[in-house]
């Protein structure tokens, strides 16, 4: 499990029949001080997530199992939002105050 923040939506005119009704979200991965690692990516999400939050994704074969219909193309799959993670006691990432 990896720890990112969603920076964007994405929308296909053109999916593979799997994906259908399933969103794509562009997401920046984090490192364990919260800091931005490696390149953005292209994740499905089966959580209610957007711009701004800080997420967990899961990637690899995991991630198409994760999807509703399972053995789809994916590389990421956003599981869940994160409200606070911590790295020897301090906050790192999450949500910072926002309405939770």
């Amino acid at each position: 499990m990896h720890l990112g923040r969603v920076i964007g939506r994405l929308v296909a005119s053109h999916r593979y029949e799997g994906l259908s009704g399933v969103p794509l979200q562009l997401i920046q991965p984090l490192d364990a001080d919260g800091e931005e690692a490696g390149s953005a990516l292209v994740a499905c999400t089966v959580v209610s997530s957007g711009p701004g939050d800080t997420v967990h994704f899961i990637d690899g074969r995991e991630a198409a199992m994760a999807c509703p219909e399972s053995f789809v193309p994916v590389d990421a799959t956003i599981l869940g939002i994160v409200e606070e993670a911590t790295n020897n006691s301090r906050v790192v990432a999450g949500l910072h105050g926002r309405d939770r």
